[in-house]
């Protein structure tokens, strides 16, 4: 327990650096965008398509490259397999801190998309898969959130920086963090053996605790995987039982909605309230910490209480208050308010994937990771088609009636679906736990 402690602290490490480096650019990359093509303007529709479109093209390279990616690390080890968006995260990086200008901005947009195909979504799936591989299932969602605090902690430590340094400074921080992160990966993170030690454990625990044999009590586990998972694979894992299929439905909805708040906020608030650099980050903080406190603190206080699915269920009635605030809003501290409703809506993803995580062996958790992440990968190739017209169609002039946040309300629709597609979830089953 402690060298698997140990081991994870060091994965923490790299994940808080991975997100330093990944977020910081956050608050300064909408200015950035604006000043390259529409300089001096408060709106640009061609900057919010071409964000829309670097969105969609990202989520359908991901939604290929992902689950893919994630197989391949059942088989070749997560930690290889890390290095690789580890290593692609630090080229867009280091465009835009040699120079903002337009050509570099280019370069930057072409970069990004294609290495965020690989970056952004396996990042997350094979980190998640080796804490799977870390931690037995009945403390795996408490692990879960906490991982996906400290996360949200990178993004806080990167916002902060980004709040006090001026734009050239942000990108060249970045990218050096970037890099910090792939050499700490390289030097400390240790490669996992994939669950074995765990399903040793759990061999264990059936000799001593044999599992009922109800359809009710038990656990479907698909058998493993082990070549590059096809389409028909992939289908199988997804309909295999009621929970995976309600998982999927409530991933896509909710990806919708939330990669469509991506799309439209920060443009609707440069319109709206014509919010600059330095707002943007007190708004990204506030969602920052209280994500990061919701994450580390709240998850593993309910989580074992409440269970997944009935948190799940309270993170997806936050997240639709979360849309529809931001699309009312009549001041510019409302969506100040808005943000503070991440303290329950963060906790959707780390809720889903460790209901998913419970269904299969310790072999399959990079598979069924990546499978998740492709789910919303697809949502956000599907999202962006939807939300940035509307999005610059609103904000323009042509707007058929007056209401600027009306792609906000839509994205809380599409989390409204989600809500009530989770309300029937079965609760996951955790295996008896000897350890």
């Amino acid at each position: 327990m402690k060298e698997a402690a140990a081991d994870l602290g060091h994965l923490l490490v790299f994940a808080f650096l991975f997100c330093v480096g990944a977020f910081m650019v956050a608050p300064v990359i909408t200015d950035v965008t604006m000043a390259a093509l529409c300089p001096g303007q408060d709106q640009c529709s061609l900057a919010i398509y071409l964000t829309g479109l670097q969105q969609a093209i990202t989520g359908l390279g991901a939604l290929v490259v992902t689950p893919v990616i994630g197989n391949l690390s059942d088989r070749y080890g997560r930690k290889a397999l890390l290095a690789l968006p580890a290593t692609l995260s630090i080229v867009p990086l280091a465009i835009m801190a040699f120079n903002q200008t337009r050509p570099y901005f280019y370069a930057f947009y072409v970069a990004k998309t294609l290495t965020a195909m690989v970056s952004e979504g396996a990042m997350m799936c094979l980190s998640l898969a080796y804490v799977a591989d870390k931690v037995p299932e009945g403390r795996r969602a408490a692990a879960f959130g906490v991982f996906s605090g400290v996360c949200t902690a990178g993004f806080v430590g990167g916002t902060i920086a980004a709040r006090f340094l001026s734009v050239s400074s942000t990108f060249q921080v970045a990218t050096l963090a970037s890099v910090a992160a792939a050499v700490y990966l390289r030097a400390f993170v240790q490669e996992t053996d994939r669950g074995a030690s765990l399903l040793r454990d759990e061999e264990a625990s059936r000799l001593l605790f044999p599992p009922s044999s109800s359809p009710e009590e038990a656990s479907p586990r698909l058998p493993p995987l082990r070549k590059v998972p096809s389409l028909s694979e992939m289908a199988t894992l997804l309909t295999s039982s009621s929970t995976f299929t309600r998982a999927a439905v409530v991933t896509f909805f909710h990806g919708l909605g939330e990669t469509g708040l991506q799309t439209a906020l920060l443009y609707f608030l440069k319109a709206q309230f014509h919010y600059t650099k330095n707002q943007y980050a007190n708004l990204l903080l506030i969602i920052g910490i209280t994500g990061s406190f919701s994450q580390l603190t709240v998850m593993p206080l309910l989580a074992p209480r409440l269970g997944e699915q009935k948190l799940l269920v309270v993170a997806l009635t936050g997240s639709c208050v979360h849309g529809f605030l931001y699309s009312i809003a009549w001041s510019f501290w409302v969506p100040y308010l808005a943000a503070s409703c991440v303290i329950l809506s963060i906790l959707v993803g780390p809720c889903i994937r460790s209901i998913v995580s419970k269904k299969v062996g310790p072999s399959e958790q990079g598979m069924v990771q990546g499978c998740i992440t492709g789910i919303s990968s697809t949502a956000s190739v599907i999202s962006p088609l939807v939300f940035t017209p509307l999005t610059a169609w609103f904000l323009s002039e042509t707007a058929p009636f007056n209401f600027k946040g009306f792609s906000l309300a839509c994205a809380g629709f599409a989390m409204l679906v989600a809500l009530t597609m989770s309300i029937n979830m079965r609760p996951a089953e955790v295996q008896p736990d000897t350890r």
